[in-house]
């Protein structure tokens, strides 16, 4: 429930903990002719997934009220550990998260290690498909996916609802990897026993596709722990990738890491989109 926003407090928050937060912290290049401590306004926008302007009118203490969702996307552009994620809520005008809405807060120590995996590319999800956190590998690879919006970042969602992002894969695959997001989401929802959040990404997921609502239907039920993948990608071409997944031990985030087979180029040439990717960051 939203209560009054301390707009001052707020703004002077946020540019100190930005201040806190080098650009090696969250694995961007320093740069030339960076005249203050920590990282640019524009910076903590795009890792955020919000537009500038936005953000520097909350540094300004004159913008519109924070939803939860994009607190909880600038708590992880800023590195916040939980007291100060909380604190952030509360100078906006809304309560703590609390319940299966904490799991989707990513602990600091997860995300130094997500950085200083230079030419790796990795991405921490939650157990319904929401992407939490990327280093810079997955950005230039993937895409960057960690917005603010409900649905937006959820990558069960975008596979079913948006055709767009079916083509960085291969058409003869797409089978494969439907099956694979539901079983995956299956699991999750029997998991969680059908709590507020699973049952609306379903019930959403079963109005916007046929598709979903027919294997929803079949009842499959795998965990993803493992699978070999492959992105076209337009600026390096098709590259296969091993995925390993890693779970937390409470079963609501995991750690995805996407491998280069041995015996391939694949290593090289993500080494070069890492490169290209951090520049047209950069530039942004």
């Amino acid at each position: 429930m939203a209560t009054t926003i301390d707009r001052r407090e707020l703004a002077d928050f946020l540019r100190r903990r930005r201040e806190r937060v080098t650009p090696k912290d969250v694995g961007l290049p320093a740069g030339p002719r960076r005249r203050t401590p920590g990282l640019r306004r524009e910076e903590v926008a795009q890792l955020a997934g919000m537009s500038a302007d936005y953000y520097i009118r909350l540094e300004q203490a004159r913008g519109p009220q924070p939803s939860p969702p994009m607190l909880a996307a600038l708590a992880r552009a800023l590195r916040l550990d939980a007291d100060e994620r909380d604190h952030l809520h509360l100078l906006a005008g809304h309560r703590p998260p609390a319940g299966a809405v904490a799991g989707e807060h990513v602990a600091p120590g997860l995300l130094h290690l997500l950085d200083q995996l230079p030419t790796t590319p990795a991405q921490v999800l939650s157990d319904l498909g929401d992407v939490l956190a990327q280093n810079a590998p997955a950005r230039a690879l993937l895409g960057g996916v960690c917005t603010v919006s409900e649905h937006g970042r959820n990558v069960v969602w975008r596979w079913f609802a948006d055709p767009a992002a079916r083509t960085a894969y291969p058409a003869e695959e797409h089978a494969y990897y439907s099956r694979l997001h539901v079983a995956d989401l299956r699991a999750a929802y029997g998991r969680r026993g059908g709590d507020p959040a699973s049952t609306r990404l379903v019930q959403r997921l079963r109005a916007a596709s046929e598709e979903f609502a027919g294997l929803w239907a079949e009842h499959e039920v795998a965990v993803r722990r493992h699978s070999r993948m492959r992105v076209q990608h337009p600026l390096i071409g098709p590259v296969d990738l091993d995925c390993q997944v890693l779970l937390a031990p409470e079963g609501e985030q995991r750690l995805v890491f996407l491998t280069p087979p041995p015996g391939t180029d694949t290593a090289d040439r993500l080494a070069l989109l890492t490169v290209v990717g951090t520049e047209q960051f950069d530039a942004v």
